[in-house]
């Protein structure tokens, strides 16, 4: 049972920034947060990443970097980032459902409704991992 206090296994964050960090991330499926451009170089890797964790069904890096407006550096309250992470989640079903999720993402290039349905699992799967849930 993940609450305000439970340990994590690595990283900064705590389990209210975690959740909080998870919702930002799903806002990127939605439409609701914009990343910022990034070289080519970081593009390559980044669509060679998404289709080695296809391939070997990998989960993600510990420590992984990630987009500064991604990053929660600031305090949250645990119930309203977990009642805001519940309802972002409903919103990604919804939008999935309706076919309506980006086609591509800044890192990872070309998305279709079952990558990014792979990739938020495996995010949302890491970060809960992150705190024995």
């Amino acid at each position: 049972m993940l609450d305000d206090n439970a340990p994590r296994k690595w990283g900064r964050m705590n389990a209210s920034q975690m959740l909080k960090h998870c919702e930002l991330v799903l806002k990127v499926a939605l439409g609701k947060i914009e990343l910022p451009e990034i070289n080519i170089l970081f593009r390559a890797v980044g669509a060679a990443t998404k289709i080695e964790m296809q391939m070997f069904n990998n989960g993600i890096p510990r420590n992984m970097p990630t987009f500064q407006k991604l990053i929660v550096n600031f305090e949250c309250d645990f119930d309203e980032s977990k009642t805001n992470l519940l309802n972002s989640l409903k919103d990604f079903r919804k939008v999935s459902e309706n076919k309506a999720l980006p086609d591509h993402h800044r890192l990872f290039g070309t998305m279709t409704e079952k990558d990014w349905g792979f990739l938020e699992y495996k995010h949302l799967d890491h970060h809960l991992k992150q705190f024995n849930v």
